[in-house]
């Protein structure tokens, strides 16, 4: 089985199971998420491999992290996640990629990312659940951060935060690859569901 086919049955066993640990409907989800209710069907059937997007936007409706919603497996006080079980979740013909390092529910939803961008490569990202902070953290060349449409530049050795509830993206102007790690804190989901 390919990591793509490992990666499809895991989201659709756990989406299924967190849906019904949260008693909601297809209908529930998909009004919470703003996911189309076939689509939440196609994914808990297997039959496709959603966007990052989308899947974070039901990670953000269940409440979890995308670590979560991809492998619920997690019994241990201690959790070693080696390099080849890191979830490669989008990558693109030119070399960028970006790898869900490992993630934890307590006391919200916490994951840590290792990305790469290439040269002239970008990722957007839609408004995440009011209250998810993002700290980026650059070792080699140059990102261009974007929050809610303005630019900001994160030469490597520097660090950067902000509240990720607007839309966000990063990207490489310059001509080496860009080298960062990001951690996402997602707010649990009962502070979550009071603040709707």
């Amino acid at each position: 089985m390919s990591d793509l086919d490992q990666l499809t049955q895991s989201l659709a066993r756990n989406l299924k199971r967190w849906r019904g640990e949260r008693a909601f409907t297809l209908d529930a989800l998909a009004a919470r998420a703003g996911v189309s209710r076939g689509m939440i069907i196609q994914i808990e059937q297997a039959r496709t491999n959603p966007s990052v997007g989308t899947t974070v936007k039901l990670a953000d409706a269940l409440g979890i992290s995308i670590t979560t919603l991809l492998d619920y497996e997690q019994g241990a006080q201690v959790r070693l996640v080696a390099p080849d079980q890191a979830v490669r979740m989008w990558s693109t013909s030119t070399g960028s990629s970006g790898r869900l390092l490992i993630g934890t529910e307590k006391p919200g939803p916490l994951e840590l990312w290792g990305w790469r961008l290439m040269s002239g490569d970008s990722s957007e990202s839609d408004a995440h659940a009011e209250g998810t902070v993002e700290l980026i953290h650059v070792s080699a060349g140059e990102l261009t951060l974007i929050v809610d449409g303005e630019a900001y530049t994160v030469p490597a050795g520097t660090s950067a935060s902000f509240e990720a509830q607007v839309p966000h993206g990063y990207r490489n102007d310059g001509a080496e690859p860009v080298e960062m790690t990001m951690a996402v804190s997602v707010p649990a989901l009962h502070q979550t569901l009071r603040g709707r």
